[in-house]
């Protein structure tokens, strides 16, 4: 059986609830019922968040359908091996506890890198670190690799950096030939398409009413930006601000 991971979501270790049920040996859809129950139970008493349990996901099954699922933290796993006894629920706890400890172990020893003097430097920094995160992230599903990808950035994002729109700024980009407009949403040139620029990461209405790609940028694509940007003598706010004169 291959070794649970943890996933990163927003700062904390959590892991995904159809690996918790392998772990417990439950049919994931049994243990979502019970988790639904879970945070019924906690919802009332307004001293508890359920989130901090237990984290509303999804992905995208065999064939190509999303389905509900959880990311549970230490603490969620702690509540689903209270609630159960013998053997089973004692190895699960087990299981869980060094996961989240080797996690943490690794989080304390993590290499420490060099402080960045500059807005490239800061930025070739990101990209090299995500790069790192992606190549030491298990080979799972394409939605799961999207979610959980932590250096993902908006174009909204990326614009605020040079006080821009992110309406202003797509046409930038459009501008210097990067990407171009296809119906209501921008696509990248072919030429940039298969550079590692740019994940869609998928996202699921809860009212049913489908899907939604919304494309994002990745750690080196935005350094590619900035690269392309400032050939042209366009660089972020902060950077503008280092070139005034004292």
């Amino acid at each position: 059986m291959n070794q649970p991971q943890l996933f990163n979501f927003n700062g904390q270790p959590t892991i995904d609830s159809r690996e918790v049920a392998k772990m417990i040996g439950k049919k994931h859809a049994h243990l979502m019922r019970d988790i639904h129950r879970y945070i019924s139970d906690i919802k009332p008493d307004p001293k508890l968040d359920s989130a901090q349990f237990f984290i509303e996901s999804n992905y995208k099954d065999a064939n190509g359908q999303f389905r509900p699922c959880y990311l549970l933290t230490k603490m969620g796993c702690e509540f689903v091996a209270n609630k159960m006894t013998g053997k089973k629920g004692t190895l699960f706890t087990a299981q869980y506890v060094n996961l989240f400890n080797d996690y943490e172990k690794r989080i304390v020893t993590r290499p420490q890198f060099q402080i960045p003097q500059n807005m490239a430097e800061a930025l070739q920094l990101a990209a090299d670190q995500a790069k790192q995160l992606m190549a030491q992230q298990p080979k799972v599903d394409y939605y799961d690799t999207q979610m959980h990808n932590p250096g993902l950035m908006t174009v909204t994002e990326i614009a605020k950096d040079y006080g821009m729109s992110a309406k202003d700024f797509n046409k930038l980009l459009h501008q210097f030939g990067i990407q171009y407009r296809q119906g209501k949403h921008w696509v990248l040139y072919q030429k940039y398409a298969d550079k590692g620029y740019t994940q869609y990461e998928a996202f699921a209405y809860n009212d049913n009413k489908g899907v939604h790609n919304n494309l994002k940028w990745t750690q080196k694509g935005r350094k590619f930006i900035y690269d392309i940007l400032k050939e042209q003598g366009i660089v972020p706010k902060l950077e503008q601000m280092e070139l005034l004169p004292n």
